[in-house]
């Protein structure tokens, strides 16, 4: 008989589910199913919308669809390119987060690092700052961090330069953390040239080598992050960046487990707790998911999300989200999405 693994609802806190104006990759629905099928009972979704939500109305329309459509609970980060500070206090109320691009991705909003300084002091400390920061601007990011007191996130930290960069800020007591992505621990750049277009993601996948660092230094990674980032395969061919991974992220811990780098009880620290801490997202106790430890095999033509394909596509791993509860009611039940549209919670 299989045995069941009971944990806390997970959270993600970089999701990108495309709504409003990109609904053919994913819709707050949609993203929000797959959400729940993967364990995850709160995400908070990104601001490189096809409008990139750097504008306050931007924000609380997004908010208002989201409470019309969602199934788990989402909160939003904002966005800024240096020209709307103006905006910050009142954005921050709705709001998770700040997400800055230092690096090219989807969108194009990459943010002239002249204005870096500017806008860590002007967003409100008690929200986090996000990150998109590969080898070439991570020295910057820390150094413009210098004598300010402000909590800063470095989203997708992919290699061993990225991570020794920020186990040095760390040690000089700035308050930076970091997040890892289920392909950058389990794909690497070999993996990329055999997936071809549907290997290709911001930042790129590294080395083995780099990817052994990053398990070997597990314990100064502060949250895992599935940076969900659906794309249909037309826009696949296409050349865009990115992948889905809220429905596999779980079943890959499990299987990392099964092989020995990582614990549950990491698991449960870095999808959960510290995610919670970090971004100051609310938790219930009458929220759970139940995990039904037999193998199964990750078919793509299973998944809930629009995008319809992974790159983990034929993968076996060994437990499956089988039953979520969500503040006390069943959300999913063996496969299936049983709550009703506009029933997740909007947080900020």
């Amino acid at each position: 008989m299989s045995s069941v693994i009971r944990l806390p609802g997970l959270i993600d806190v970089h999701v990108h589910l495309r709504d409003p104006g990109q609904t053919d990759k994913e819709d707050l629905l949609t993203g929000t199913q797959a959400a729940l099928a993967g364990g995850f009972t709160t995400v908070c979704d990104m601001p490189n919308n096809l409008n990139p939500i750097m504008q306050v109305d931007r924000l609380i329309e997004k908010r208002a669809i989201a409470e019309a459509k969602t199934v788990a609970d989402i909160g939003f980060h904002y966005g800024s390119l240096g020209d709307n500070i103006d905006t910050f206090t009142e954005a921050a109320k709705y709001s998770v987060g700040l997400k800055l691009y230092l690096n090219h991705t989807t969108g194009g909003y990459t943010l002239d690092v002249a204005h870096l300084k500017r806008i860590y002091e002007a967003w409100p400390r008690e929200k986090v700052v996000l990150l998109h920061t590969e080898e070439d601007t991570i020295d910057l990011a820390i150094a413009s961090l210098e004598g300010l007191n402000r909590p800063v996130h470095v989203c997708h930290m992919p290699s061993r330069y990225v991570l020794e960069k920020i186990i040095e800020a760390k040690a000089k007591g700035i308050p930076v953390t970091c997040g890892v992505t289920p392909h950058h621990l389990f794909l690497t750049a070999v993996d990329a040239k055999k997936l071809g277009v549907y290997g290709q993601m911001k930042p790129p996948l590294k080395s083995q080598e780099d990817v052994d660092f990053l398990w070997s230094h597990l314990d100064d990674i502060d949250i895992i992050e599935s940076d969900h980032a659906p794309h249909t395969k037309q826009q696949k061919e296409e050349g865009a960046f990115g992948v889905p991974n809220l429905e596999t992220t779980l079943p890959l811990l499990l299987k990392a487990r099964a092989e020995g780098k990582i614990s549950l009880e990491q698991i449960i620290d870095k999808c959960h707790t510290k995610p919670a801490q970090l971004f100051n997202l609310p938790t219930d106790d009458s929220t759970h998911v139940e995990v039904t430890m037999k193998p199964y095999v990750i078919n793509s033509n299973d998944l809930y999300t629009k995008c319809g394909w992974s790159p983990f596509d034929g993968w076996e791993v060994p437990g499956q989200v089988t039953k979520v509860v969500l503040h006390g009611k069943i959300v999913y039940k063996d496969g299936q999405v049983v709550a009703q549209p506009g029933t997740g919670d909007v947080v900020a």
